[in-house]
């Protein structure tokens, strides 16, 4: 290290003789570190394809530009084309370097739910929405979470039909 003075302020920076050994460093391939968020929105890109940003985050509850991009970064989804609806927005599919990363042959070949862990996940999601409808002051909370959360299944299986 060294200190630089640049007119009155002073600057610490490297010695000129490590430039070539940083340059090394810094140009040598990173490994791509999947977070959470990023594995949740893959797995939502890989089964739901192709989909929007906006089908994607209504389905996570938050905003995905970041992960989507970092997705793209990574090559692992691509823009699969435009939806023909106001705004043309963007739709995404998984790539070929996803397939070959994830050990994948083709899209059937994603793992299916467990009946078991989706009972789970669909008990789970009901005391939350009881929870809710507790707090927003409903005297029959259990019954209108059941219907919530059935009425939810029954779109998601007409969506999934067209």
């Amino acid at each position: 290290m060294e200190i630089l003075q640049l007119e009155d302020s002073y600057q610490m920076c490297t010695q000129s003789k490590y430039y070539s050994n940083l340059i090394r460093i810094a140009s040598a391939p990173k490994k791509q570190v999947l977070s959470d968020i990023v594995l949740e929105t893959l797995s939502i890109i890989a089964y739901r394809q192709p989909v929007t940003k906006l089908e994607i985050e209504k389905i996570r509850g938050v905003k995905s530009d970041h992960a989507v991009n970092r997705l793209v970064e990574y090559n692992l989804v691509y823009e699969a084309g435009r939806l023909d609806a106001p705004g043309r927005p963007a739709l995404f599919a998984t790539t070929e370097e996803f397939m070959r990363r994830f050990g994948i042959g083709t899209l059937s070949d994603l793992p299916n739910m467990d009946p078991e862990q989706e009972d789970e996940i669909r008990t789970a999601v009901e005391e939350e929405l009881k929870f809710k409808l507790e707090e927003l002051g409903s005297s029959n909370a259990t019954e209108e979470a059941q219907e919530l959360l059935e009425a939810a299944v029954t779109k998601e299986q007409e969506q999934e039909k067209e």
